[in-house]
């Protein structure tokens, strides 16, 4: 079995991209700008949203944060992001989610420029992926797929379950694995939640992905031997032995799954630091106006 490292991956890509912002600017180039607006103090948002604020410092990125009271109106919101549509400054836009029950998150989404949609939620961007399209992919599916390709795992013809629908994750996924690229040219099965007999088509996957938020769904029975496991699900759980109180866990039973495996991601330490390397990665193609070339 071998630990699929994603602080490492992660670190060596914040050197590249750290490297090629130096050359852009030393040829007289645009400093990438990425903007973040923050709604509210969920604990969760403001830390990651603070995280990708430091992320920017690190590779030279100029950042924005527009942090607002839960309270604002829609109409404010959708306000704000056409003002940062039309800034020529500003190359990246994220509006970190979750926002109020008030405010129309997908009306918010639809709202951004395509080409500064960093986060790759965007319907025109989604519509560019699922037909093989140069364009902005959603960040978490990017980071899996570049661990792949940097623990060079063989996708070409391989079985690969999809354990979670949603739009920001397992959807994506299943688009990129079945798509003539490499990685991918998998043969893809998507599955979620309410998949009667889960384990029927878990234990058939080459690579098995599961992010549906399920802390310990992926018992050692349903893996096969060999198989190349991937658990983008992150579980706030109550723990008795952490300082906070609680512990993040996956959806994969680790400890008893693990031995069955060729490659697996812990969590934390897996997929969640590529997620946010994938984001940066998308502001440096936008700033380099590249996402439709």
């Amino acid at each position: 079995m071998k630990l699929i490292d994603g602080k490492k991956i992660s670190d060596q890509i914040k050197i590249e991209i750290a490297t090629e912002v130096k050359e852009i600017i030393a040829n007289g180039g645009k400093t990438p700008h990425l903007a973040a607006i923050l709604v509210g103090h969920d604990g969760g948002s403001v830390t990651y949203v603070s995280h990708k604020v430091a992320d920017c410092k690190e590779v030279g990125f100029t950042s924005s944060l527009f942090h607002y009271e839960d309270d604002i109106t829609e109409e404010f919101l959708l306000a704000k992001v056409a003002e940062i549509n039309q800034d020529p400054d500003i190359d990246g836009l994220i509006v970190q989610l979750p926002l109020p029950k008030h405010i129309n998150a997908e009306k918010i989404i639809e709202a951004i420029n395509p080409i500064k949609d960093v986060d790759g939620f965007h319907p025109a961007n989604v519509g560019r992926m699922s037909v093989g399209l140069p364009t902005l992919l959603p960040a978490t599916p990017s980071g899996v797929i570049e661990l792949i390709r940097r623990y060079d795992i063989p996708s070409f013809g391989k079985h690969c379950v999809v354990v979670g629908r949603s739009n920001i994750v397992g959807s994506p996924l299943s688009i990129l694995l079945s798509k003539n690229w490499d990685p991918g040219n998998c043969t893809v099965t998507l599955c979620h939640r309410n998949t009667q007999n889960l384990s029927k088509y878990t234990i058939q996957a080459d690579i098995l992905i599961v992010a549906v938020g399920i802390p310990g769904l992926i018992t050692a029975d349903m893996v096969k031997e060999g198989a190349v496991v991937i658990d983008v699900g992150t579980t706030r759980v109550k723990s008795d032995v952490t300082k906070s109180g609680y512990k993040l866990k996956g959806d994969v039973d680790f400890e008893m799954v693990a031995p069955k495996c060729s490659y697996i991601t812990p969590v934390p330490g897996g997929v969640g630091p590529l997620t946010r390397m994938m984001l940066l990665k998308n502001t440096l193609k936008a700033a380099k106006k590249e996402y439709y070339s």
